[in-house]
């Protein structure tokens, strides 16, 4: 089957078609505007043919506790309290119409993951073309409504849900609309790619019938997306960094701009 999923004039989704690539700019930046925006212009100049950032706050997402409860176990970001890393990787709202501005100005689609409602309010203001919830908004329903009462289509990642969730949430979306995307996407970061159980999409493509299914990858190479390809995934996503030289939070599971090209 050929679910065409129309975005822009010149970006269209479709199974059977060269899979799209989305760089994912996320905390790469450092909390430097400059190099936020430069991630943008890179990516654009360099292969994606569409850029995403993360819309939200720390208060969107946790309270400032330094409570063990929300405190990161283990993992590349061990004993860092939740408000912390939050406050690192967050995208400032105002940096956002700069962002925006220069997209336009290189003809790239942006659009980006809210975490509240008052983060798609503030999308809302930039037209944005469509929508990303993230693995871990996956059981906020309410979110989820109030994205897919934009009537924008909508790319879901999956890594945090079990099977009875991805379809909740795709029955949420489709009260409104049925312009989904799935993403396939283990939620480890980085994730080895022994990890990785591509064979999950066959069943994704299987289940989930009539909608264009992608990967999110976060391992930190190109070879477990470009395997992918061979189940005839519509879309890939890839957190992007313009060099291995920066260090940042989400660097150990981004590719760089040699990578993104090579991919």
């Amino acid at each position: 089957f050929k679910v065409i999923l129309k975005i822009t004039k010149k970006i269209s989704i479709q199974n059977g078609k060269r899979p799209l690539i989305i760089a994912e700019i996320s905390g790469n930046h450092n909390g430097n505007k400059k190099s936020f925006l430069n991630h943008i212009k890179i990516a654009a100049k360099n292969g994606a043919d569409m850029i995403k950032i993360q819309t939200y706050e720390p208060k969107d997402i946790t309270i400032k506790s330094s409570d063990k409860k929300f405190k990161i176990k283990d993992g590349i970001w061990k004993n860092q309290t939740l408000w912390n890393l939050y406050k690192k990787a967050h995208t400032p709202f105002r940096w956002h119409k700069d962002a925006f501005n220069l997209a336009k100005k290189l003809n790239v689609t942006l659009f980006s993951s809210p975490f509240s409602k008052r983060a798609v309010d503030l999308l809302e203001k930039f037209k944005v073309k469509l929508y990303k919830i993230a693995s871990f908004e996956i059981t906020d329903l309410e979110l989820i409504k109030y994205i897919a009462s934009k009537k924008k289509p909508i790319i879901i990642s999956t890594g945090m849900a079990n099977l009875k969730e991805i379809k909740t949430a795709i029955s949420c979306i489709k009260k409104f609309h049925k312009k989904i995307i799935i993403l396939y996407c283990v939620s480890g970061y980085p994730t080895k790619e022994k990890d990785s159980n591509l064979n999950t999409i066959k069943k994704f493509k299987k289940i989930f019938r009539g909608f264009n299914i992608g990967l999110s990858d976060h391992t930190d190479d190109i070879y477990t997306s470009l395997a992918a390809t061979a189940f005839g995934i519509s879309l890939i996503e890839k957190h992007f960094i313009v060099s291995k030289k920066i260090k940042s939070p989400d660097e150990k599971f981004s590719i760089d701009t040699k990578q993104l090209i090579k991919l």
